[in-house]
């Protein structure tokens, strides 16, 4: 099946310059692919779904078709309910477009874990596609083991596991908003210790060394943004010499991934509750990035969550 729809940005005109461009979607069944392929129609790609194995090469060219609407964003969704699906056959096609040098290629691969997956199927009451008569679990592992190397060519690979539809869309659309253009695009997230580390992270980043506005009354139920809160994380004498090492780390790796490469990089950046040093840290690092020019994306998962939360545990 084949949907359009009008750009919501802006998608390259029709005969400009640079190879045609051509994003893979998969992954685990109930992980959100329809929820990636749809944001993605969102912002301009022309989607196809469930393409049969045996029509990918001549789709994209190889057998000599076209596959393409004008010079249109295209996006393919593939998975284990093709009728003709063979984890061989597809790697090796998957490898073949992604070495094309006139087609700019690159697989995403949506994740999840399986007790996630699980409640999500019981949830729904819909039936895995491997699992048959058997358990969901067993269906989950059997597809987990069957697409493992297309996780292996995947850049990004996300993690749904704690996502909703309308974060995945977000974050998909964020991976996107150049339209695809092949580019180190950063990801740079504060979040709480206390509520999970981001699954998706690449480099993470502790900052509970520095001093804590939850033990300060009148900053406890300010967030980072707030200037006064800021003044007094800044206000440690461990945050300048850290924040000089962390952007001077940055401006070391960045163009080594951008050789390699990466398309995709996600900073996390933590304190105890999201709300305060981890939350400041991350600006003054989203600023650092502007500074430089790298296409960048700044998230506060948890900043939002309730500030008379305590933690006894960690010294003021």
């Amino acid at each position: 099946m084949t949907k359009s729809a009008e750009s919501q940005g802006a998608a390259p005109a029709e005969g400009s310059a640079g190879p045609r461009l051509l994003t893979l979607v998969t992954g685990l069944s109930g992980a959100g692919k329809s929820t990636a392929l749809a944001a993605l129609e969102d912002i301009g790609f022309t989607v196809v779904d469930n393409l049969p194995l045996a029509m990918l090469d001549g789709f994209v060219g190889l057998g000599g078709g076209d596959g393409r609407e004008g010079d249109r964003p295209v996006a393919l969704g593939i998975d284990v309910r093709a009728r003709d699906f063979d984890t061989a056959a597809m790697e090796a096609a998957v490898r073949r477009i992604l070495a094309r040098s006139d087609i700019d290629a690159r697989l995403i691969f949506l994740d999840c874990d399986d007790d996630i997956l699980v409640q999500r199927y019981s949830e729904t009451r819909r039936r895995h596609p491997l699992a048959r008569e058997r358990p969901v679990l067993d269906g989950v592992r059997l597809e987990r083991q069957t697409i493992a190397p297309l996780r292996r060519l995947a850049d990004p690979v996300i993690d749904t596991s704690d996502e909703t539809v309308r974060t995945l869309r977000r974050r998909v659309q964020d991976h996107f908003a150049d339209n695809g253009r092949r580019q180190l695009s950063v990801f740079v997230e504060s979040f709480g210790f206390g509520h999970g580390v981001p699954r998706h992270a690449d480099l993470v980043f502790d900052v509970r060394f520095l001093r804590n506005p939850h033990y300060v009354e009148s900053l406890r139920p300010t967030t980072g943004l707030d200037a006064q809160t800021g003044d007094y994380i800044a206000g440690d004498p461990d945050f300048q010499p850290f924040i000089e090492r962390l952007t001077g780390m940055l401006d070391l790796l960045l163009p080594r991934y951008r050789a390699e490469g990466k398309s995709y990089l996600t900073i996390a950046i933590g304190c105890t509750g999201g709300r305060h040093r981890s939350v400041f840290v991350a600006q003054r690092t989203a600023a650092w990035l502007s500074g430089r020019d790298w296409p960048h994306t700044l998230r506060h998962r948890d900043m939002g969550r309730d500030s008379r939360e305590d933690f006894p545990s960690e010294p003021a």
